[in-house]
């Protein structure tokens, strides 16, 4: 078996730290784990891609396009960019959240409409509002840590094993609201 997973988002919403998460439950199962560095503007709100690959033998982190079984989006526009790289039969788990790029910002382009309605029309989608549910565990920082649940329930991997990852991934501090954003994702 093998899996290949693309995290996508914006600077500062947890990308690396999912990848963490995504890459050390893989390790635990006793897979070969590839995960990728950031690739992009991550200190400056600029789009963000990082990649997690497991399975028996994995040669190589990066996920190339028609090849990601799941694309974990923490936000719309880079979910409707990241869909090239889904294949046919993947899922995309997205984050309602709208974050205006700079070309939005700056008034030069507009954000595009019904972003999640175009991708249901052409995919297998699990839409949620992480933003609120994170903010309902505690801390809006953990929307990542909610969409890592919803992944979680899908994937088939103990619940416990992920609860044993969450722990030992996170700063201590942080591990209880951590924990509740998950449960909220998981069982959305």
């Amino acid at each position: 078996m093998k899996r290949s997973i693309m995290i996508v988002g914006v600077g500062g919403q947890g990308t690396l730290l999912s990848s963490r998460i995504l890459g050390n439950i893989a390790l635990k199962l006793g897979f070969d784990v590839k995960v990728s560095e950031v690739h992009g503007m991550s200190q400056r709100g600029g789009s963000v891609v990082t990649y997690v690959k497991y399975g028996d033998n994995v040669y190589s982190p990066i996920v190339e396009e028609g090849e990601a079984d799941y694309i974990l989006a923490f936000e719309l526009l880079e979910a409707y960019r990241a869909l090239p790289f889904l294949k046919t039969t993947g899922t995309m788990i997205v984050n309602e959240q709208e974050i205006d790029p700079m070309p939005v910002i700056t008034g030069a382009l507009e954000y595009p409409k019904d972003i999640l309605s175009k991708l249901k029309n052409k995919i297998n989608v699990i839409s949620l509002d992480a933003l609120s549910l994170a903010k309902e565990a505690g801390n809006s920082k953990c929307a990542n840590v909610v969409l890592i649940g919803v992944f979680a329930k899908i994937s088939g991997i103990d619940k416990d094993k992920w609860i044993e990852v969450i722990k030992e991934t996170v700063k201590e501090k942080f591990i209880d609201v951590n924990l509740k954003a998950f449960e909220l994702g998981y069982n959305l």
